[in-house]
This record gives C-alpha cells, structure tokens and sequence, in this order.
C-alpha cells in the first residue's frame, strides 16, 4: 500500500540504508555470523551514513534532527538484509546516546558522543541485572558517594555491545527501592575494577559481541554523574520507548524477508507435479502472513508520525513491540513450513530467523512485561 507519510527525504534515506546493507552486509552476513564477529569498519560506514546521529546535536556529531520514520525505515533495512548480531552491535549505541544528549554536561557530550555517533568507539547501556532482567525496579549494583567519586559495585549481564564498547552508561542504586532510587553514570572502559566477560554460545545473534560487566569498587568522577540523583532513570524513559520502536522495526524487517524468501520458495519449488504455490494451504499461509505484515506496518507508520507530532504514545509502544515480536514468530514459523527442510540449513535467512524470534520477544522488554506496561498506560 502507498505510504502517506512518504517524502521525498525518507525514500531517498530508506534508499541509502538498503544499498548499504546490500552492498556492505549481504554478501558477508553468515561468514560473519559463523565466525562470530564482524569487522569495526562496519561501525564507521554506519556512522558515516548517519544511522547513530538522531536526536543528536550536529556540534556533537550528529545529525541535529529526528524522525521517527527515518529511524523505523532504517531499522525495517537493517534488519531483512543483516544477522540480527551485526544489527543488534551496531544499534547497541543508539540506546546509550539520548541519555548522555539529554542529561551530561556539554564537556562530556563534547568529549563522548562524537567517538560514538562517528562509529570511531563504540557504546553501551548497562542496565539489565540477572536477578531482575526486565524489572528495572529491582536493580542491585549499587552507587555511594565518597568524596569527589562514586564507588560502583554490581554485576549487568546480557550487554549488547559490551566486550568492544569504551563507555557505558551504568543504571545503579544510590538511594531506595524502586525506580526513585536509580541514578545513572558513564563509565569509561579501562577504570580500575571495571571487567567484562565474554557470553558466547547464543541460540542467535552469534555475530553480536555480548557480556556480562563486573563492578568491583569501581570509582567514578562525581560529574560523570547523569542527570540528577535518583531521579534520572524516570527522565530517560522515553529512551526505552524509542528502543521499543527500533526493535519493533526490526521484527518488521525479519518478518518481510521470512516472507519474500517463502514467496520465492514457493514459486520455483514444485510438488505433486504443480509449483507449490498453488496449493491452496500455502496460499492461505503466505495471504496470513501478508495480512499480519501490513498490519504492523500500518501501526507503525501511525505510532512514528504521533513521535513526530511530540507525543509519546506509551502504551502503543509496548504494544506494538510484542506485537511485532508475536507477528515475526509467526512469520517465521510459516515460511520455515513452507520451505521446509531446505528452510532448516545454516545459510538460510529463515533459519537465522527462526533462531532469533525469541531475543526479539524477550530484549528490551519482554512481552509479558510489555503488555502489563501497556495495560497499565491505558489507565482503565
């Protein structure tokens, strides 16, 4: 269907963002997901394209504006033509940035962001906890004062970006229980006390570096300290609404390619003597997932414009996340039937796929969480 919210800007961004993963990913994508790494130089190609650089102030590298169709149109790009690892690695940055753009000094965003929205260093969010995953709430490392420094001690697991990034902005407790009681710090790899280690052996995104970071008296300027004390994790949630959008967009993404690549399948594939698009039970699978693909589609393209017009729309957000998590499932299950053992081998796109639905319902906000965040922002 005719996109309404087209311009002649966002085509010829979308345009940019699909050459580029055709030209620069593609041909690469499942050596690198089997080898479990990618070259950095992606990053800065990325960067160099403004992929990291929304919302960002052009004095701090950035690209001094948002739209919210350009970052869905980008996300849907990434995400039908790249491993959700090499995806996940470059875009672990973008859930990092908007907090150091909307509550560090200028000092710092001069001296930070830069690195990071160039693709030069790479950056990380250090929230999630094995004790709490999703609930935030219950966040345990902790922050203490101590002269001119904070002295960080805890443990964050399932860091995206974690073992290459150089900074991190690291959720601790510094005051009670519950989100009141959360500040927010950047921390600089290298800092004494500060290590990281490996996770490996993912069920999917081989290619994202992942790990858990470990906080042994680390001390921390005391400016490096994010916004204000204990109030600060309330101040960048719109942060994770926009996470929610870029993971919704990418769910989108595998959804599509599950479906051009069942599409082909069934055009080229014969069976009882006829091609098997012709039965009708594969027709009926490929008009299900149509149906569903164009219906997360429209619900974004109405959620990204409500962003442009200065609202944020909560609980359409969470829905639309495990939405888009639910609608990528089933994708992925129909064009794995449809192509059957040939959709099983290492090297199919649908395969991968199959593999990294359950990150896409469980990172950023797991449905169950999702939909109790959107039953609570309804207000009934």
């Amino acid at each position: 269907m005719k996109n309404p919210f087209e311009t002649p800007e966002r085509a010829a961004f979308r345009d940019s963002v699909e050459r580029f993963v055709r030209r620069e990913i593609e041909p690469h994508g499942d050596a690198w997901d089997e080898a479990g790494d990618f070259p950095w130089e992606l990053h800065e190609k990325a960067g160099a394209l403004g992929l990291f650089g929304f919302g960002i102030d052009e004095a701090y590298g950035g690209l001094g504006f948002d739209d919210a169709f350009m970052r869905l149109e980008s996300g849907i790009a990434l995400a039908y033509g790249a491993p959700g690892g090499v995806n996940a690695s470059l875009g672990a940055r973008n859930i990092m940035t908007g907090p150091i753009a909307a509550l560090a000094s200028d000092a710092i965003k001069t001296e930070v962001l830069p690195g990071i929205v160039s693709g030069r260093e790479g950056g990380a969010l250090a929230m999630t906890e094995s004790s709490g995953g999703s609930d935030l709430s219950r966040l345990t490392t902790t922050a203490r004062r101590d002269g001119d420094s904070f002295v960080l001690d805890g443990e964050k697991t399932f860091i995206t970006g974690g073992m290459k990034a150089r900074w991190f902005v690291v959720g601790a407790r510094t005051g009670g229980e519950g989100f009141g009681g959360i500040s927010l710090f950047l921390v600089e790899a290298g800092t004494p006390g500060f290590t990281r280690t490996a996770l490996d052996r993912k069920m999917g995104w081989w290619s994202s570096d992942t790990a858990s970071l470990h906080f042994d008296a680390v001390r921390v300027p005391a400016h490096h300290q994010l916004g204000e004390e204990g109030v600060c994790l309330l101040a960048i949630m719109n942060n994770f609404n926009y996470e929610r959008l870029a993971l919704a967009a990418g769910c989108l993404g595998m959804a599509q390619r599950c479906f051009d690549d069942a599409v082909a399948w069934a055009k080229q594939r014969e069976t009882f003597g006829k091609p098997l698009i012709s039965h009708q039970v594969i027709r009926h699978k490929i008009a299900d997932m149509s149906a569903r693909i164009d219906a997360l589609r429209a619900y974004l393209l109405h959620i990204a414009w409500t962003l442009n017009e200065g609202e944020i729309p909560a609980a359409e957000l969470a829905k639309v996340k495990f939405t888009a998590s639910q609608t990528v499932e089933y994708c992925a299950s129909q064009a794995m039937q449809i192509l059957g053992g040939a959709g099983y081998l290492r090297g199919q796109a649908v395969e991968r796929i199959y593999r990294e639905v359950k990150v896409m319902a469980i990172g950023g906000g797991s449905e169950e969480i999702m939909k109790d965040l959107a039953f609570r922002q309804m207000r009934l």
